[in-house]
């Protein structure tokens, strides 16, 4: 009998029976999640130091924690689909004219697009300053396995299309295949189906009040009830972090994070400089900076701890309505299109910062300012459809890579140290999105700022 993997198991199930206890507690999400953080860091750092990075008795163990951790991000994947779906379309039926639409969507999607460009300038300039580049790192075993499935999953479904061939793939010719993920671009492919149907929700409503009412009721319930499932996939974040932080502690090979440290630190300077250009932005609309982070912090610590801009949805339309004074249609429509377009982190930063440090490999000079512009522009266009779930970054990345002429070896390459990374893209990503909200509500003059400037409402998510 293996009585060291037994009493791991026995360990790890006191730890979510101790975890569960928050329950009892008035605790937000946010503050049970960071728990759950906590307590993964603590135990996995733990079994890192009884057994090493590389023991049997620890990977097998791991796998048994692998069906928490596992399991938990299976269960984001399952809602993120009919999530942004029902989003987008809800997004879209709610502004019944076609002139809000275009409004909204000009100055979300553009903000979001603006914000994105920018972020990849700043991962230009971070990777540039840190010398970072591809040359010197070593594939070992688990590299060369995420390599193969990244080659398997994504690469000849991606790298094979030319320019054309993948704007055409974004076009539906089959919806409810597209539903169930069929396509790496499957989710702009939905939020497409999801905004022509709601396009003609509107005109439906427009043509005939009483059928357009009954679809208009039927959208609204049908959102309702998708936003409870995804409620009910939150209240299990707290056992999915501890037990993907765990595995990430226990199994983390320490000499591979500190090779990979100058782009760990580049990244989050990286991020740090995209959250102040945010502010800057906020300044500019007449939106006090301070005040804002100050009250969509729980909204960034969720989406910190999960992972998931997506799952993040629910949050962060309720932190816009109830805490920012932004017009529900307004939330809705940054929230669900701010997961799927533009992401600061996932979609800019984080692929432009590997082009330049692939394009020394292969002879490129990466402070030509011709291929610095051509870089920005396609890492700005390819942020358009990338998914809000963990693996968002790795999709952006693989369509960036191949369009500028580069391998994609580099992204296999740094899986020791992609849970640490995508924590901070995820808060910037949604922080992002918030931000969309917050410039488009300011610019139609339509925030409640006595919404705003109140300090006593607490967001919906204990």
């Amino acid at each position: 009998m293996n009585w060291p993997l037994i009493i791991n198991i026995v360990l790890f199930i006191a730890m979510l029976f101790l975890l569960a206890q928050t329950r009892k507690t008035q605790w937000s999400l946010a503050k049970k999640v960071l728990a759950g953080l906590i307590l993964g860091v603590v135990f996995g750092l733990g079994l890192h130091l009884v057994y090493g990075g590389d023991s049997p008795i620890l990977n097998e163990s791991i796998s048994w924690f692998n069906i928490v951790g596992n399991g938990y991000v299976k269960l984001l994947q399952m809602v993120v689909m009919p999530l942004v779906f029902v989003s987008i379309l809800g997004a879209v039926t709610r502004l019944h004219e076609a002139s809000a639409l275009g409004k909204i969507s000009f100055y979300s999607i553009g903000t979001l697009l603006l914000t994105t460009l920018i972020a990849a300038l700043v991962g230009v300039f971070m990777t540039n300053l840190f010398g970072l580049t591809a040359q010197g790192l070593i594939q070992g075993a688990a590299e060369t396995a995420r390599l193969n499935a990244i080659q398997s999953d994504y690469v000849g479904k991606l790298t094979d299309l030319t320019v054309p061939q993948m704007v055409l793939s974004f076009i539906p010719s089959n919806p409810f295949a597209e539903l169930t993920g069929a396509n790496p671009t499957s989710i702009i492919s939905v939020v497409i189906f999801a905004i022509f149907l709601g396009i003609s929700a509107i005109h439906l409503i427009r043509d005939d009040q009483a059928k357009g009412q009954r679809i208009l009721t039927a959208i609204q319930t049908l959102q309702s009830w998708v936003m409870k499932l995804v409620r009910l996939v939150m209240t299990l974040t707290p056992y999915g972090v501890f037990a993907l932080i765990t595995k990430v502690v226990a199994s983390s090979n320490v000499a591979d994070i500190l090779n990979l440290g100058s782009f760990l630190v580049a990244s989050y300077l990286g991020l740090g400089i995209m959250f102040v250009v945010h502010a800057l932005i906020l300044i500019f609309v007449g939106v006090s900076p301070i005040k804002f982070f100050k009250k969509v912090a729980p909204v960034l610590t969720f989406a910190f701890t999960s992972r998931s801009s997506a799952a993040s949805i629910p949050l962060n339309i309720e932190a816009q309505t109830r805490r920012l004074g932004v017009p529900e249609s307004i939330a809705t429509f940054s929230a669900s299109f701010g997961a799927t377009i533009g992401q600061n982190g996932c979609a800019g930063l984080y692929p432009a910062m590997l082009a330049v440090m692939v394009a020394p490999t292969v002879g490129i000079n990466t402070l030509d300012p011709i291929w610095i512009a051509t870089l920005v522009g396609i890492v700005t266009l390819s942020s358009i459809g990338v998914a809000g779930v963990g693996g968002g970054a790795t999709f952006a990345a693989l369509i960036v890579l191949p369009a500028m002429g580069l391998p994609v070896t580099l992204v296999a390459l740094l899986v020791s140290i992609e849970p640490l990374i995508d924590m901070g893209r995820t808060a910037l990503n949604v922080n992002g999105s918030m931000t969309a909200g917050m410039v488009t509500s300011q610019i139609l003059k339509q925030t409640d700022k006595s919404v705003f400037d109140r300090d006593d409402v607490t967001l919906d998510h204990s």
